[in-house]
């Protein structure tokens, strides 16, 4: 069996990821700055890459300011990739996003472009998972589009999911051979005005989901097919009705 190293082995996806790689007999070590591993500065990359025959990073920028984002994915990403070259990495994995092989303006978008960027030329073997937005992302996205008791979104397409099935195709990924681009999604679109107020609604959230089609979405407007995944793209089973109950939203 493998052994596979989790950039980002500690959050969301990467802790779920560590988990059904492990469930799986492959050693898979989480590695993050809480475990002593900094993509940014380098720190512990050559100690956690050691005898490593796959690197997953599933790791976030924690800031979407545009400039930054762009700094975080490609400083972590160019040391990243160096470090697998040096310890003879056969396939690196990376968590994106659906939509980033389209014309939109997103900052955030530009950035996992520019990742992409460093790792198909980088000469490694790889696989990108591009994902579409998770369900976990529900509250973030009605917080960061809520003016007073109203929250403006366009009803531009979105097929969301799980966040537990985004890490069964990123580890069904790095247990596989490269296979360069692959698209997840979920089994139902919405407009990403509906799926906000779906969700609030559940959740007793008294807050108004208005749709506005010039309302940007993180920083920018969006099409309205900018986010939904190709035809052939692999598609999950879980749906929203099914994971609101389970899903609490956060005290």
């Amino acid at each position: 069996m493998a052994k596979v190293v989790v950039i980002g082995g500690t959050g969301l996806i990467g802790s779920k990821v560590v988990a059904k790689l492990t469930e799986h007999g492959h050693e898979a070590v989480a590695a993050a700055p809480a475990t002593g591993v900094d993509t940014i500065t380098g720190e512990g990359l050559v100690e956690a890459l050691t005898s490593a025959d796959v690197v997953v990073d599933v790791s976030n920028s924690p800031s979407f300011e545009p400039s930054a984002v762009l700094a975080f994915f490609t400083t972590s990403t160019r040391n990243l990739l160096a470090a697998e070259a040096a310890a003879g990495v056969r396939h690196h994995v990376a968590l994106t996003i659906v939509g980033t092989d389209r014309p939109q303006s997103i900052p955030y978008f530009a950035a996992k472009v520019a990742q992409e960027r460093l790792i198909r030329e980088s000469g490694i073997p790889f696989s990108l998972v591009h994902a579409t937005q998770f369900f976990e992302f529900l509250g973030s996205i009605a917080d960061v589009s809520t003016d007073g008791t109203q929250i403006r979104l366009p009803g531009a397409l979105i097929q969301p999911m799980a966040a537990a099935d985004v890490a069964t195709a990123v580890a069904g990924a790095a247990a596989g051979d490269p296979v360069g681009d692959v698209e997840v999604a979920g089994p139902e679109a919405f407009g990403l005005d509906e799926f906000i107020r779906r969700g609030l609604a559940f959740r007793g959230d008294p807050r108004t989901v208005v749709r506005d089609d010039d309302a940007p979405y993180y920083g920018a407007r969006i099409e309205q097919r900018t986010l939904l995944p190709v035809e052939g793209a692999r598609i999950f089973e879980t749906r929203l009705e099914e994971w609101l109950p389970l899903n609490p939203p956060r005290a």
